[in-house]
């Protein structure tokens, strides 16, 4: 998939001059016998198109649009596709859902001294199973999607407040790790990151991620470029 790049992906340079605020409209709209019916609400933010659609333009080479796009506009209608495809659905929604119920920390159900069930937290998901898969696209040169798990909930209607950013850089210190993430809630800052121990325990993750909830964890999302419109 990696395309020659001349630079690393940089949200400086290479992430969308405008923040992910939106005027309240419908995100998506479908025909129906009924007319075209509105769904989802742009206001709510457009963070999974964004960063999909950042990376289109640096997979083309070619610099994001630095203005805001309308509705209805080819870039506006872009990024809404671009955020429908960054859910992956049905399955990306599934994985959403089930990260939020469980807990932070591994488990087991017992009976008379039998273990009848047992199952990874959302620690060790991360931690042990999609960080190595993070870590292992960035030294591709590829920059990695990521789906932010906030909510801790049973209830399918918080999905929404879940988040996504782009991971494009990664430090290590002994067990430590910084990651350094694009967050279209920031804009153009190269600040922004992750941080956890990998020898800790189950913890909420340190971040400077512009959100109002914990990070709990995070998981890399399934990503194909796509051809930007002409600007």
């Amino acid at each position: 998939m990696r395309l020659p790049q001349k630079d690393e992906f940089l949200p400086s340079r290479d992430g969308f001059a405008f923040p992910n605020t939106w005027p309240p409209a419908p995100a998506v709209t479908v025909p129906t016998p009924l007319g075209r019916i509105g769904m989802g609400n742009a206001a709510r933010g457009l963070c999974g198109g964004m960063i999909f659609a950042a990376l289109d333009y640096w997979y083309a080479g070619l610099a994001p649009p630095p203005d805001r796009p309308t509705p209805e506009t080819p870039l506006y209608r872009f990024i809404v596709r671009r955020l429908l495809e960054s859910w992956n659905m049905p399955s990306g929604a599934a994985t959403y859902y089930a990260w939020m119920a469980l807990p932070d920390h591994d488990g087991r159900l017992s009976s008379r001294g039998r273990t009848i069930a047992s199952w990874h937290g959302v620690w060790m998901r991360t931690v042990d199973r999609q960080w190595p898969l993070v870590r292992a696209s960035i030294d591709r040169g590829e920059p990695a999607p990521l789906g932010l798990v906030t909510m801790a909930s049973a209830n399918p209607g918080v999905i929404g407040r879940n988040h996504q950013v782009l991971a494009y850089r990664y430090q290590l210190a002994g067990t430590e790790v910084t990651v350094n993430v694009y967050d279209p809630n920031s804009g153009r800052d190269d600040r922004v990151s992750i941080a956890f121990d990998e020898a800790a325990g189950p913890a909420t993750f340190a971040h400077n991620v512009k959100i109002r909830w914990p990070v709990r964890g995070f998981f890399l999302t399934a990503y194909s470029p796509a051809i930007p419109p002409a600007s």
